[in-house]
Protein backbone atom coordinates (compact mmCIF):
# COMPACT_ATOMS: atom_id res chain seq x y z
CA UNK A 1 0.00 0.00 0.00
CA UNK A 2 1.33 3.63 -1.01
CA UNK A 3 2.38 6.07 2.16
CA UNK A 4 -0.27 8.26 2.58
CA UNK A 5 0.65 11.98 0.74
CA UNK A 6 2.37 14.57 2.98
CA UNK A 7 0.73 17.77 2.08
CA UNK A 8 3.00 19.97 4.32
CA UNK A 9 5.19 22.36 3.08
CA UNK A 10 8.90 21.99 4.13
CA UNK A 11 12.28 23.68 4.38
CA UNK A 12 13.89 20.41 5.76
CA UNK A 13 14.15 18.26 2.63
CA UNK A 14 17.60 16.15 2.86
CA UNK A 15 18.71 15.30 -0.61
CA UNK A 16 18.80 11.27 0.37
CA UNK A 17 14.69 12.12 0.57
CA UNK A 18 14.52 13.66 -2.75
CA UNK A 19 16.38 10.82 -4.62
CA UNK A 20 13.82 8.29 -2.86
CA UNK A 21 10.62 10.11 -4.22
CA UNK A 22 12.40 10.21 -7.63
CA UNK A 23 13.03 7.17 -8.16
CA UNK A 24 9.80 5.58 -6.48
CA UNK A 25 7.19 3.59 -9.78
CA UNK A 26 6.40 6.40 -11.96
CA UNK A 27 2.50 5.91 -11.60
CA UNK A 28 3.38 6.43 -8.09
CA UNK A 29 5.26 9.28 -8.36
CA UNK A 30 3.27 11.04 -10.93
CA UNK A 31 -0.08 10.34 -9.01
CA UNK A 32 1.16 11.81 -5.63
CA UNK A 33 2.47 15.05 -7.79
CA UNK A 34 -1.12 15.16 -8.82
CA UNK A 35 -2.90 14.93 -5.83
CA UNK A 36 -0.36 18.02 -4.21
CA UNK A 37 -0.70 19.91 -6.93
CA UNK A 38 -4.61 19.63 -6.44
CA UNK A 39 -4.54 20.15 -3.13
CA UNK A 40 -2.54 23.65 -3.45
CA UNK A 41 -3.62 24.85 -7.40
CA UNK A 42 -6.55 25.05 -10.03
CA UNK A 43 -5.15 22.72 -12.09
CA UNK A 44 -6.56 23.85 -15.09
CA UNK A 45 -4.64 26.91 -14.69
CA UNK A 46 -1.83 26.97 -16.77
CA UNK A 47 0.11 30.07 -17.31
CA UNK A 48 1.80 31.09 -20.00
CA UNK A 49 4.96 33.22 -20.04
CA UNK A 50 6.88 34.75 -22.93
CA UNK A 51 10.32 35.51 -23.24
CA UNK A 52 12.64 37.55 -24.98
CA UNK A 53 16.38 38.13 -25.02
CA UNK A 54 17.22 41.80 -24.98
CA UNK A 55 21.04 41.48 -25.16
CA UNK A 56 22.25 38.93 -26.76
CA UNK A 57 25.66 37.09 -26.87
CA UNK A 58 29.29 38.01 -25.82
CA UNK A 59 28.88 36.87 -22.14
CA UNK A 60 31.88 36.37 -20.11
CA UNK A 61 30.91 33.70 -18.24
CA UNK A 62 31.77 29.77 -19.60
CA UNK A 63 28.56 28.08 -19.50
CA UNK A 64 28.53 24.88 -21.00
CA UNK A 65 25.06 24.53 -22.10
CA UNK A 66 24.73 28.27 -23.03
CA UNK A 67 25.40 29.32 -27.27
CA UNK A 68 25.30 33.29 -25.68
CA UNK A 69 28.92 32.56 -24.10
CA UNK A 70 32.01 34.21 -25.56
CA UNK A 71 33.85 31.23 -24.83
CA UNK A 72 32.14 29.36 -27.33
CA UNK A 73 33.60 30.77 -30.62
CA UNK A 74 32.09 28.18 -32.82
CA UNK A 75 28.41 29.05 -31.92
CA UNK A 76 26.23 30.49 -34.84
CA UNK A 77 24.66 33.54 -33.14
CA UNK A 78 24.10 36.93 -34.06
CA UNK A 79 25.19 39.13 -30.87
CA UNK A 80 22.52 41.88 -30.59
CA UNK A 81 23.23 45.16 -28.03
CA UNK A 82 20.49 46.02 -25.75
CA UNK A 83 17.51 46.26 -27.95
CA UNK A 84 15.20 49.80 -27.86
CA UNK A 85 12.62 50.20 -25.40
CA UNK A 86 10.11 50.61 -27.96
CA UNK A 87 10.95 47.52 -29.46
CA UNK A 88 10.63 45.51 -26.22
CA UNK A 89 7.33 47.16 -25.40
CA UNK A 90 5.86 46.17 -28.99
CA UNK A 91 6.96 42.06 -28.19
CA UNK A 92 5.16 42.59 -24.99
CA UNK A 93 1.79 43.66 -26.36
CA UNK A 94 1.83 41.18 -29.06
CA UNK A 95 2.81 38.40 -26.69
CA UNK A 96 0.07 39.68 -24.63
CA UNK A 97 -2.19 39.99 -27.27
CA UNK A 98 -1.41 36.22 -28.13
CA UNK A 99 -2.33 35.31 -24.80
CA UNK A 100 0.81 35.60 -22.37
CA UNK A 101 0.20 37.20 -18.97
CA UNK A 102 4.10 37.58 -17.92
CA UNK A 103 6.48 38.92 -20.00
CA UNK A 104 10.08 37.55 -19.19
CA UNK A 105 13.44 39.37 -20.31
CA UNK A 106 16.84 38.10 -20.78
CA UNK A 107 20.22 39.68 -21.11
CA UNK A 108 22.95 37.97 -21.76
CA UNK A 109 25.49 39.81 -18.98
CA UNK A 110 27.57 38.63 -15.95
CA UNK A 111 26.54 41.07 -13.74
CA UNK A 112 23.97 43.69 -14.22
CA UNK A 113 25.55 46.83 -15.48
CA UNK A 114 24.91 50.24 -13.27
CA UNK A 115 23.84 53.13 -15.45
CA UNK A 116 22.34 54.17 -18.66
CA UNK A 117 21.70 50.40 -19.86
CA UNK A 118 19.96 49.49 -16.27
CA UNK A 119 17.84 52.70 -16.56
CA UNK A 120 16.46 51.28 -19.99
CA UNK A 121 15.99 47.90 -18.64
CA UNK A 122 13.87 49.20 -15.13
CA UNK A 123 12.02 51.57 -18.45
CA UNK A 124 10.92 48.55 -20.11
CA UNK A 125 9.75 47.19 -16.33
CA UNK A 126 7.62 49.94 -15.87
CA UNK A 127 6.13 49.23 -19.42
CA UNK A 128 5.83 45.86 -19.44
CA UNK A 129 3.80 46.58 -15.62
CA UNK A 130 1.69 48.96 -17.42
CA UNK A 131 0.38 46.52 -20.37
CA UNK A 132 -0.96 44.62 -17.35
CA UNK A 133 1.31 42.09 -17.10
CA UNK A 134 3.48 40.52 -14.90
CA UNK A 135 7.55 41.48 -15.67
CA UNK A 136 10.09 39.11 -15.38
CA UNK A 137 13.91 39.49 -15.98
CA UNK A 138 17.02 38.02 -15.77
CA UNK A 139 20.50 40.17 -15.80
CA UNK A 140 22.84 37.88 -14.33
CA UNK A 141 24.25 38.58 -10.54
CA UNK A 142 22.70 41.86 -9.07
CA UNK A 143 23.25 43.48 -6.13
CA UNK A 144 20.68 44.23 -2.80
CA UNK A 145 20.82 48.38 -4.60
CA UNK A 146 19.62 47.17 -8.12
CA UNK A 147 17.33 44.74 -6.64
CA UNK A 148 15.86 47.60 -5.05
CA UNK A 149 15.52 49.63 -8.32
CA UNK A 150 14.13 46.89 -9.78
CA UNK A 151 10.97 46.53 -7.31
CA UNK A 152 10.73 50.27 -7.31
CA UNK A 153 10.23 50.06 -11.44
CA UNK A 154 7.46 47.51 -10.47
CA UNK A 155 9.70 44.60 -11.40
CA UNK A 156 7.70 41.12 -10.60
CA UNK A 157 10.27 38.57 -10.40
CA UNK A 158 13.93 38.00 -10.80
CA UNK A 159 15.01 34.89 -12.39
CA UNK A 160 18.41 33.14 -11.66
CA UNK A 161 18.77 29.60 -12.01
CA UNK A 162 21.18 27.68 -10.11
CA UNK A 163 21.20 25.53 -13.33
CA UNK A 164 22.15 21.86 -11.25
CA UNK A 165 23.32 20.75 -7.64
CA UNK A 166 26.11 22.07 -5.53
CA UNK A 167 28.45 19.26 -6.08
CA UNK A 168 28.14 19.18 -10.60
CA UNK A 169 28.08 22.96 -10.63
CA UNK A 170 31.43 23.16 -11.24
CA UNK A 171 31.76 20.59 -14.27
CA UNK A 172 29.01 23.13 -16.17
CA UNK A 173 30.53 26.34 -15.20
CA UNK A 174 34.01 28.19 -13.89
CA UNK A 175 33.58 31.52 -13.87
CA UNK A 176 31.55 31.83 -10.91
CA UNK A 177 30.66 29.78 -7.89
CA UNK A 178 27.40 28.40 -6.67
CA UNK A 179 27.55 30.93 -4.11
CA UNK A 180 27.98 33.75 -6.55
CA UNK A 181 24.23 32.42 -7.65
CA UNK A 182 23.10 32.24 -3.63
CA UNK A 183 24.16 35.77 -3.21
CA UNK A 184 22.31 37.08 -5.83
CA UNK A 185 18.97 35.11 -4.57
CA UNK A 186 19.54 36.72 -1.13
CA UNK A 187 19.93 39.92 -2.80
CA UNK A 188 16.70 39.14 -4.80
CA UNK A 189 14.68 38.04 -1.35
CA UNK A 190 15.63 40.63 0.58
CA UNK A 191 14.21 43.09 -2.02
CA UNK A 192 10.81 41.31 -1.92
CA UNK A 193 10.97 40.55 -5.10
CA UNK A 194 9.08 36.79 -6.17
CA UNK A 195 12.41 34.34 -6.93
CA UNK A 196 12.29 32.44 -10.57
CA UNK A 197 14.74 29.76 -9.72
CA UNK A 198 15.22 26.47 -11.19
CA UNK A 199 17.76 24.35 -13.10
CA UNK A 200 18.70 21.91 -15.88
CA UNK A 201 18.36 18.43 -16.73
CA UNK A 202 20.16 16.52 -19.41
CA UNK A 203 23.83 17.86 -18.90
CA UNK A 204 25.49 14.21 -17.29
CA UNK A 205 24.29 14.95 -14.18
CA UNK A 206 23.26 12.28 -11.65
CA UNK A 207 19.66 11.89 -10.31
CA UNK A 208 21.91 12.57 -7.02
CA UNK A 209 22.88 16.02 -8.57
CA UNK A 210 19.38 16.96 -9.53
CA UNK A 211 18.00 16.45 -6.04
CA UNK A 212 20.77 18.43 -4.55
CA UNK A 213 19.40 21.46 -6.47
CA UNK A 214 16.04 20.35 -5.48
CA UNK A 215 16.81 20.42 -1.92
CA UNK A 216 18.91 24.12 -1.94
CA UNK A 217 15.51 25.51 -3.72
CA UNK A 218 13.52 23.95 -1.05
CA UNK A 219 15.44 25.44 1.86
CA UNK A 220 14.60 28.89 0.93
CA UNK A 221 11.94 30.32 3.03
CA UNK A 222 9.64 30.86 1.50
CA UNK A 223 10.03 28.24 -1.39
CA UNK A 224 10.74 29.94 -4.89
CA UNK A 225 7.46 31.16 -6.34
CA UNK A 226 8.11 29.81 -9.40
CA UNK A 227 10.52 26.80 -10.26
CA UNK A 228 11.46 26.68 -14.30
CA UNK A 229 12.50 22.80 -15.04
CA UNK A 230 14.44 23.04 -18.48
CA UNK A 231 15.71 20.04 -20.65
CA UNK A 232 18.65 20.43 -22.24
CA UNK A 233 19.03 22.07 -26.02
CA UNK A 234 22.06 20.38 -26.87
CA UNK A 235 23.43 23.34 -29.08
CA UNK A 236 26.26 22.75 -31.97
CA UNK A 237 29.59 24.92 -31.07
CA UNK A 238 29.09 24.57 -27.16
CA UNK A 239 31.19 21.71 -24.64
CA UNK A 240 27.38 20.22 -24.31
CA UNK A 241 26.32 19.59 -28.23
CA UNK A 242 27.30 15.83 -28.54
CA UNK A 243 25.00 14.88 -25.04
CA UNK A 244 22.17 12.56 -26.13
CA UNK A 245 18.33 14.54 -25.71
CA UNK A 246 17.06 13.14 -22.41
CA UNK A 247 13.96 10.49 -22.44
CA UNK A 248 11.08 12.36 -21.71
CA UNK A 249 9.23 10.34 -18.84
CA UNK A 250 13.14 11.91 -16.97
CA UNK A 251 11.57 15.11 -17.06
CA UNK A 252 8.33 14.04 -16.04
CA UNK A 253 10.31 12.25 -12.87
CA UNK A 254 11.85 16.11 -12.52
CA UNK A 255 8.55 18.42 -12.11
CA UNK A 256 6.79 15.76 -10.43
CA UNK A 257 9.37 15.58 -7.55
CA UNK A 258 9.76 18.94 -8.03
CA UNK A 259 6.12 19.71 -7.13
CA UNK A 260 5.99 17.68 -4.02
CA UNK A 261 9.15 19.12 -2.82
CA UNK A 262 7.68 22.68 -2.99
CA UNK A 263 4.01 22.19 -3.10
CA UNK A 264 3.26 25.69 -3.51
CA UNK A 265 5.38 26.87 -6.29
CA UNK A 266 4.47 27.22 -9.78
CA UNK A 267 6.52 24.74 -11.81
CA UNK A 268 7.27 25.94 -15.63
CA UNK A 269 7.88 23.32 -18.22
CA UNK A 270 10.71 25.08 -20.19
CA UNK A 271 13.50 24.84 -22.47
CA UNK A 272 13.33 21.32 -24.35
CA UNK A 273 9.29 21.15 -24.60
CA UNK A 274 9.87 21.33 -28.67
CA UNK A 275 11.38 17.74 -28.82
CA UNK A 276 8.08 16.72 -26.92
CA UNK A 277 4.72 14.98 -27.81
CA UNK A 278 2.04 16.75 -27.21
CA UNK A 279 1.03 13.58 -24.61
CA UNK A 280 4.47 13.91 -23.23
CA UNK A 281 3.90 17.98 -22.20
CA UNK A 282 0.35 16.70 -20.94
CA UNK A 283 1.60 13.74 -18.95
CA UNK A 284 4.16 17.12 -17.31
CA UNK A 285 1.21 19.04 -16.49
CA UNK A 286 -0.54 15.95 -15.12
CA UNK A 287 2.74 15.77 -13.11
CA UNK A 288 2.49 19.07 -11.87
CA UNK A 289 3.82 22.21 -14.35
CA UNK A 290 1.49 24.51 -14.16
CA UNK A 291 3.31 27.24 -16.78
CA UNK A 292 4.96 26.94 -20.15
CA UNK A 293 6.99 29.77 -22.05
CA UNK A 294 4.59 30.79 -24.94
CA UNK A 295 6.44 31.81 -28.16
CA UNK A 296 8.95 30.62 -30.77
CA UNK A 297 11.77 31.27 -28.97
CA UNK A 298 13.48 31.10 -25.44
CA UNK A 299 16.15 33.50 -25.58
CA UNK A 300 17.92 31.85 -28.90
CA UNK A 301 16.76 28.41 -29.02
CA UNK A 302 13.79 27.00 -30.27
CA UNK A 303 10.41 26.67 -28.73
CA UNK A 304 7.01 24.92 -29.09
CA UNK A 305 5.15 27.37 -32.15
CA UNK A 306 1.94 29.19 -31.00
CA UNK A 307 -0.48 27.51 -33.04
CA UNK A 308 0.75 24.06 -31.62
CA UNK A 309 0.27 25.22 -28.11
CA UNK A 310 -2.44 26.29 -29.45
CA UNK A 311 -3.66 23.23 -30.54
CA UNK A 312 -2.58 21.53 -26.92
CA UNK A 313 -4.43 23.72 -24.87
CA UNK A 314 -7.42 22.88 -26.95
CA UNK A 315 -6.90 19.07 -26.36
CA UNK A 316 -6.79 19.48 -22.18
CA UNK A 317 -9.85 21.73 -22.44
CA UNK A 318 -13.43 20.91 -21.79
CA UNK A 319 -15.28 18.98 -24.16
CA UNK A 320 -17.91 20.60 -26.13
CA UNK A 321 -21.00 18.10 -25.70
CA UNK A 322 -22.82 18.40 -28.87
CA UNK A 323 -18.97 17.62 -30.50
CA UNK A 324 -18.36 14.47 -28.28
CA UNK A 325 -21.69 13.77 -29.56
CA UNK A 326 -21.11 14.05 -33.35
Amino acid sequence: MNAPVDFSLRFDWRVEEIVVLHDQPLLDLVAQANAVHRRFHDVNDVQKAALLSIKTGGCPEDCSYCPQSAHHREVKLDRVDLLETAEVLAAAKTAREAGADRFCMGAAWRSAPDGARFDAVLDMVRGVRALGMEACVTLGMINPSQAKRLVDAGLTAYNHNLDTGPEFYSEIITTRTYQDRLDTLKAVRGAGLEMCCGGIIGMGESVRDRAGMLQTLASFDPHPESVPINALVAVEGTPLAGRAQIDPLDLVRMIATTRIVMPKSRVRLSAGRSSLSREAQILCLVAGANSIFYGEKLLTTDNAGINEDDALFAAIAARDASASAA
